[in-house]
């Protein structure tokens, strides 16, 4: 009997915390924060969360990793905030977040061509399934479309997609853990978007014990323990698994809403919840593969040399 892998329920739950964690962003947010200040509030994410898991680690990249590490840093934080805030300001409502959610698909046909993932029917189905979850749930009356906010809609989600997926091929240096190389990314992100959030929003407001309280959970378990765990579950599993995880994010923003905030859900949205949240789980189900040589080698090792007492 050919021995069972092993369960990766428990790595998909951990990861998954991730986008669940991001999607309280929008109520921490409105509640919490100064309003008007989206850059400032990416940089506080970032920037202290990366020091604090650099200072954790104690490791800094070594030779090519410099460089990749600006490229990671860039695609999956500096480059990607901004372009995801300026989407939303300029969208109309959920508009940005439908956008955000084919991330998928984008991830799909990127791993295709760097990682040799070939996409099932099945995964562009699922993706597609998940867009037209989300639509449903963040969609509202819609005016008419900006085109600067759609192409930095477009923009962000294929900066995050393309940051998925060379994180998964660049894999990390050897000897160094998913920690260090979440807080690379996230202090040189957090120094792109720095310059970006002063030239745009001018010199940081005033902060009151509320603010303050805020930022400390965006900084720590919405940034540096959940950035943590998403790459740590990049490392591990698929691109495209993990990026099926996403839409998460706005399904934890909705329902939040409705729990905390007042907001009510229509028959509508819930009925997009849960085809979003079917196409979550669809989305880590994994093919069946046959048995490879190095499997059935070891599976024969494994066995008792009299031919009694196998299984």
């Amino acid at each position: 009997m050919l021995p069972k892998a092993p369960s990766r329920l428990p790595l998909v739950a951990l990861t998954a915390i991730a986008p669940i964690s991001w999607g309280t962003t929008y109520a921490v947010t409105t509640e919490f924060l100064p309003p008007d200040r989206p850059l400032f509030t990416g940089l506080v994410r970032a920037l202290p969360a990366g020091l604090l898991l650099m200072a954790i680690s104690r490791t800094l990249p070594r030779g090519a990793w410099w460089g990749k590490a600006a490229v990671l840093g860039a695609l999956n934080i500096g480059v990607f905030l901004p372009l995801l805030f300026l989407s939303a300001y300029r969208l109309p409502g959920g508009m940005a977040a439908v956008v955000g959610s084919v991330g998928p698909l984008f991830v799909a046909g990127l791993a295709a061509v760097l990682l040799s993932e070939r996409p099932t029917p099945r995964t562009l189905l699922t993706g597609v399934a998940a867009a037209l979850g989300v639509s449903l749930v963040v969609l509202r009356a819609a005016g008419a479309l900006d085109l600067v906010g759609l192409l930095a809609a477009v923009a962000s989600t294929a900066s995050m997609s393309a940051g998925v997926v060379l994180t998964k091929r660049w894999g990390r240096p050897e000897g160094v853990g998913p920690l260090a190389l979440t807080g690379w990314q996230l202090t040189i992100g957090g120094l792109l978007i720095a310059p970006v959030a002063l030239l745009a929003e001018g010199a940081p407001p005033p902060l009151d014990d509320r603010a303050i309280g805020g930022y400390l959970y965006l900084i720590l378990g919405n940034t540096a323990v959940s950035y943590w765990l998403w790459f740590r579950g990049i490392d591990r599993l698929p691109a495209t698994q993990v990026t099926f995880l996403g839409p998460l994010s706005p399904l934890t923003a909705a329902v939040l809403g409705w729990a905390a905030l007042g907001q009510a859900l229509t028959p509508l949205q819930l009925l997009g919840m849960a085809i979003a949240f079917g196409a979550t789980i669809l989305g880590q189900l994994r093919p069946r593969r046959p048995a490879t040589a190095e499997v059935l080698k070891a599976s024969a090792k494994s066995r008792p040399l009299s031919g009694a007492g196998g299984c």
